[in-house]
């Protein structure tokens, strides 16, 4: 059977049982969509088909006032170490250790070998102490890697505000510092139950799978989303300010590409590049530890990809059910599921009239996943108490305070809506999965609105 010619006994809303709408007016329709896209991507891309809109308010500018040790504050990632490769993200207090000690999450050359020092803000003094950096396993072979610089804390200096590393004798120069995060230690009443950490988004232009995406986040039970931000088109921007202005978007800036050559694949071999697919396990790493004290669970995943329950309706639901059944200290890894971008399953001709000509994969197109592989390895995501997580990576956790359990694809299963993945199985051989459509009754009406008011004027 052909999926093309298949006959859906479908429940989805938008698609009436005995609507019959003939190929010729599909035809037309598609192509007044195509032009409808063409002219909105000219407008959106400001006629020059650039990327990379620039941030607007209200992002931080990541520059503030000198602090009162006399030294410039940056609060945004990046902050590069003179007289080394070494680029800083963020610095946290590390409360699980036995000593105080700062963490300061950082993308390293591997070959280098610089020898760092650590500055301490303490009220309006400076304070100075040795440090140790410890390069993750998982650099995918790549020249940079990320790291861990670990700071011990001045016994004298019982609350640093800030810290500088720096590598050498300094000549009268004066580093910039980087406020110290997670000052305070939290196990309870956190403001979010769950977190949702993207990482990393560059070139992005896709905005109708990303108001999709996001929206599912809020059918799920998702209170905040963490994105690492590189570069958009104008219409992405749009979006996400109105996501931004409502509470539920946090933009981290990443201009990654402005300081090392990176990659946009995990194989070196196939994506040249001196660091892997943007830096996205160091903007991971932040992640966990930028949130780790503001909630009860990160969830680490793309923004082609959500964890859906299949018993339950929410992650809220599901997270009682699997510490139930499994203990509270564990993370719980979903297997990922491909759907095919490229194989639809519902009648376009039924969609609302504002999801017409806005640019990107409509996920309720897309209801065949491909079979997985029970003799090879599947990727997972994660969902994780991030105060006991170390070290995280792209699939899993690479130094954690608990084990991994693979939930029941039964249960929960990752839906990752993309190119095809298994080359060995066409399209007849994929599985219809319609579990996606359930929650369009109230997806669809939340994407309209929020297409409506992102909207050009």
């Amino acid at each position: 059977m052909e999926i093309k010619d298949a006959i859906i006994k479908s429940k989805d809303p938008l698609m009436s049982p005995t609507s019959n709408h003939g190929l010729k007016h599909m035809c037309k329709l598609v192509g007044a969509s195509v032009l409808t896209f063409l002219l909105f991507c000219f407008l959106c891309l400001g006629g020059d088909g650039q990327l990379g809109a620039r941030l607007t308010p209200p992002y931080p500018s990541g520059r503030t006032a000198k602090t009162p040790c006399g030294h410039l504050e940056v609060t945004n990632p990046l902050v590069h170490v003179s007289d080394s490769r070494t680029y800083l993200v963020s610095s946290y207090m590390e409360h699980r250790s036995e000593h105080s000690l700062i963490r300061t999450i950082a993308i390293v050359k591997r070959e280098e070998k610089p020898s760092y020092s650590c500055m301490f803000c303490c009220d309006e003094e400076l304070q100075n102490s040795n440090a140790m950096d410890e390069i993750h396993s998982d650099h995918f072979g790549f020249d940079y890697g990320t790291a861990d610089i670990l700071c011990s804390v001045p016994e004298n200096c019982s609350m640093p505000s800030h810290i500088a590393i720096y590598t050498g004798p300094l000549r009268g120069q004066k580093p910039p510092v980087l406020p110290i995060r997670n000052q305070q230690e939290r196990q309870e009443s956190f403001p979010y139950q769950f977190t949702v950490c993207i990482s990393v988004m560059y070139d992005y232009t896709n905005v109708m799978q990303l108001v999709q995406t996001l929206e599912m986040f809020r059918l799920l039970g998702a209170q905040h989303v963490a994105i690492y931000k590189s570069s958009c088109n104008a219409a992405t921007q749009r979006v996400l300010d109105y996501y931004v202005q409502a509470g539920f978007v946090e933009i981290i800036p990443w201009p990654i590409t402005e300081y090392i050559n990176v990659s946009r694949g995990w194989q070196h071999s196939v994506s040249p590049g001196d660091l892997h697919y943007f830096g996205q396990i160091a903007a991971l790493n932040d992640c966990v530890y930028r949130f780790m004290y503001q909630t009860q669970y990160v969830v680490l995943q793309d923004l082609d990809e959500i964890i859906v329950p299949l018993t339950v309706d929410t992650w809220t639901e599901l997270l009682p059910l699997l510490e139930q059944q499994y203990g509270r200290y564990i993370s719980f890894e979903f297997e990922n599921h491909v759907f095919r971008n490229t194989v639809s399953g519902r009648n376009a001709a039924q969609r609302p009239t504002e999801w017409l000509g806005v640019a990107g994969v409509d996920i309720l197109d897309h209801v065949w996943r491909e079979p997985n592989d029970p003799n090879a390895f599947n990727n997972f995501k994660v969902i994780v108490n991030p105060r006991m997580v170390y070290r995280t990576t792209v699939h899993g956790l690479l130094w954690a305070d608990s084990e991994g359990v693979r939930v029941d694809r039964d249960v929960a299963r990752m839906y990752h809506i993309r190119a095809p993945w298994r080359q060995d199985v066409t399209d007849d051989k994929l599985i219809q999965d319609e579990r996606l459509w359930d929650y369009a009754p109230r997806l669809i009406p939340a994407v309209s609105d929020v297409l409506k008011k992102t909207s050009p004027r």
